[in-house]
């Protein structure tokens, strides 16, 4: 099976959610598991939101698109963007967040890439002609309907 799909929107808060939640359905009707989906919608939401607070922070939110392609047992992601690079233009670590303190000083955030990373098989980022690319990879199973 090989399937491929697309969508855009523009990097506000709104638009990321109802883009991410259209790529989520797609992946749902083409049978990936629920549980599977779950955690795919988790990885890009932490992504594409990423790309909306930091990459096009301090500037009119510009383009997020999203190329999906599902062949065999993987699930490529492909996000790109015209934003800010990433710092030194290279991922984060994704270490995860200390929560050893009090309940009162855990941090807000600090989670996103290491959930990223958690869920990922394998993960890319390029820089190239002013834009983004992050390429997120899902090992899948499809489900026979």
């Amino acid at each position: 099976m090989v399937e491929t799909f697309a969508c855009s929107f523009q990097a506000t808060q709104l638009e990321a959610r109802d883009g991410i939640g259209s790529v989520v359905d797609k992946l749902r009707a083409l049978g990936l598991s629920e549980t599977r989906a779950g955690e795919v919608q988790i990885a890009l939401a932490e992504a594409v939101n990423n790309v909306v607070e930091h990459a096009y922070a301090d500037r009119s939110p510009g383009d997020i698109r999203i190329r999906c392609n599902l062949e065999n047992d993987q699930l490529w992601i492909n996000i790109w963007d015209a934003g800010v690079p990433l710092p030194d233009s290279k991922l984060p670590l994704g270490n995860p967040a200390d929560i050893s303190g009090p309940i009162e000083d855990l941090p807000e955030g600090g989670f996103g890439w290491f959930l990223i990373r958690e869920l990922t098989s394998d993960i890319h980022y390029q820089r190239e002609e002013g834009a983004n690319e992050l390429s997120l990879c899902f090992d899948i199973e499809i489900k026979n309907c």
